[in-house]
């Protein structure tokens, strides 16, 4: 099952055209595909989910590694692409729907059990993807996804810098994420205008038992809906009360009147929501 395949005479030979709006970009660096896979964790046993077939040599290098692959994929002209690219591979399964319109119960009628995530995303379809695993009650174990620089710097920042925001929270709630690798705009065919990373999310939905997460997603998403207005503010339109209540809140939690939701770590956001249920 050697990734030897040459997608760029693949696709010419079947005449598939690249659909803009879908954010097809297609990794053929063999060395650079073995090493996301490497950085994803899968091992010999796993089931893994790949969002996004594209061409199919993602596809084909965790196929060399993993028990099954199920491949998602909405662009049925990749067909006759993939009938190729994938061609002698008995344990891929590739999957023409849509995951960010499926229901849990749809989608666990297709994949049972545990399984990883693996994915070159569309960099516009990146937060909802991840989220859609992230708050879903699906086995996921792992996400390990190629996405946009900047996104990646988003999904592992750190309280009151820049990139820190509310996905960077709700990451944190389930578990702990890390760039694996910077991967250059030259990998891809077509070239996208932006570099990438590899971002690998490890899940733990244990990480806060016991603690009101719905509350908490509403805090983090409240928090970060206007950064240039004080907490209280945001906390106050969010969840209907007047700014002094949100401020006497805040202070009772042990933070500043004036602070923002930057500043906050999730350990403080706890802390804040215990007063909020209060």
């Amino acid at each position: 099952m050697e990734n030897n395949i040459n997608l760029k005479d693949i696709i010419k030979g079947t005449n598939f055209r690249f659909n803009k709006a879908l954010g097809q970009n297609f990794i053929s660096d063999k060395n650079l595909l073995d090493a996301i896979v490497a950085d994803s964790g899968i091992v010999e046993g796993d089931t893994v989910v790949e969002i996004g077939t594209g061409g199919g040599t993602l596809t084909r290098s965790i196929a060399k590694v993993a028990k099954k692959v199920y491949s998602f994929e909405v662009d049925r002209n990749l067909e006759p692409v993939l009938a190729l690219s994938l061609q002698g591979l008995d344990n891929v399964e590739v999957v023409f729907k849509d995951v960010l319109r499926m229901k849990d119960a749809q989608f666990e009628e297709i994949v049972s059990g545990e399984f990883k995530v693996v994915a070159n995303l569309p960099y516009y379809i990146t937060t909802p993807l991840v989220m859609r695993f992230l708050e879903s009650n699906l086995k996921v174990k792992s996400l390990t996804v190629m996405v946009q620089k900047e996104v990646a710097d988003r999904l592992t920042a750190q309280p009151d810098t820049p990139d820190y925001a509310a996905i960077t929270l709700a990451v944190q709630m389930i578990g702990s994420a890390k760039i694996t690798r910077n991967v250059s705009r030259n990998m891809f065919y077509p070239a996208p205008n932006v570099d990438s990373a590899v971002v690998r999310i490890d899940i733990d939905r244990t990480k806060l038992a016991g603690e009101d997460v719905v509350l908490l997603r509403k805090l983090a998403r409240s928090a970060f809906m206007m950064r240039r207005k004080t907490l209280a503010n945001n906390l106050s339109q969010a969840f209907g009360i007047t700014k002094a209540e949100a401020t006497e809140k805040i202070v009772a939690a042990g933070f500043a009147e004036m602070v923002r939701g930057e500043v906050l770590s999730l350990d403080d956001y706890v802390k804040l929501s215990h007063e909020f249920k209060a």
